[in-house]
């Protein structure tokens, strides 16, 4: 019996028997995780620098939160999810200059985000699958609407990226040296967060609010992991975000089942791989 119950269990999680005609009705998300996979990689380069990790999370959540109030109001979800990562990312940055204070405040949000969209959710007496996808993402869940707001929000993280890339790296990796030659730091910062919080909205679309760490996060720390290269460490954590969110897109069509798992489980083996190649170097 347990090895019948193994081979129901492998099929359910990994099933290509229609594989072909279940392709098209994903292209639309294969599009949007190869956008998310390039925002994500290149701006959790500076997450890791600047020690913001805890930041994603709590950002994430009144995220879900805005996304929740949204789909509860039947307004546009994407919307929603926008404004509350943006009310998020300017509170971090305006009051969480120091490490400690930003811990702490983030620490305060993350419950009052969650707790906001469960309640919002609870109320919600739509679609279950609608829902679930805020948490956990759904792999059908990015029609064409959706597709053009995402791609304006990653055209306009890239290009603001390329015009700060910089002095945002420099204020990063030593902020006081930074200050001493005139960088603008302060500014540097909260334009940052924007564009975090911008990420967190588009990637919450796909991989839902509780796991978007997989793509903001894990990528960028695996590259760090294999090279400190200027060159070399930013085309590595975009390689990685992208096998993780198109191979979990991918995976996760032929089981059926929410993309996340799949996502987190290839990002978090690519870390562990790189972390043994870093240990094997030493």
């Amino acid at each position: 019996m347990s090895a019948i119950a193994s081979v129901d269990l492998w099929g359910q999680l990994f099933n290509f028997s229609d594989y072909d005609q279940l392709i098209p009705l994903v292209q639309n998300s294969l599009i949007a995780g190869a956008l998310l996979g390039l925002v994500g990689g290149l701006i959790g380069l500076f997450v890791m620098t600047r020690d913001m990790s805890f930041a994603v999370h709590g950002i994430s959540e009144l995220s879900f939160a805005g996304a929740s109030f949204a789909l509860l109001a039947g307004i546009d979800v994407v919307a929603g999810s926008i404004a509350g990562s943006l009310v998020a990312a300017l509170i971090i940055g305006a009051l969480g200059s120091r490490a400690k204070d930003r811990n702490s405040i983030i620490a305060v949000l993350m419950p009052a985000g969650l707790g906001l969209g469960i309640l919002a959710l609870s109320i919600y007496e739509g679609r279950a699958a609608n829902k679930f996808g805020l948490l956990t993402g759904q792999i059908i869940a990015v029609d064409a609407p959706q597709l053009y707001s995402l791609f304006g929000i990653c055209a306009f993280i890239l290009v603001a990226l390329a015009v700060v890339w910089r002095p945002l790296m420099f204020a990063s990796l030593d902020p006081e040296v930074a200050a001493a030659r005139g960088v603008p730091t302060r500014t540097l910062s909260v334009v940052f967060m924007l564009l975090l919080g911008l990420a967190v909205a588009a990637s919450v679309q796909v991989v839902g609010a509780l796991l978007v760490l997989s793509l903001l996060v894990t990528p960028a720390a695996a590259a760090l992991r294999v090279t400190r290269s200027p060159i070399l460490t930013p085309i590595l954590s975009v390689a990685f975000a992208l096998t993780a969110v198109i191979g979990g897109i991918l995976l996760a069509l032929g089981g059926g089942l929410p993309i996340s798992p799949y996502v987190t489980t290839i990002s978090f083996l690519i870390y562990v791989v790189c972390r043994l190649i870093e240990r094997l170097r030493k």
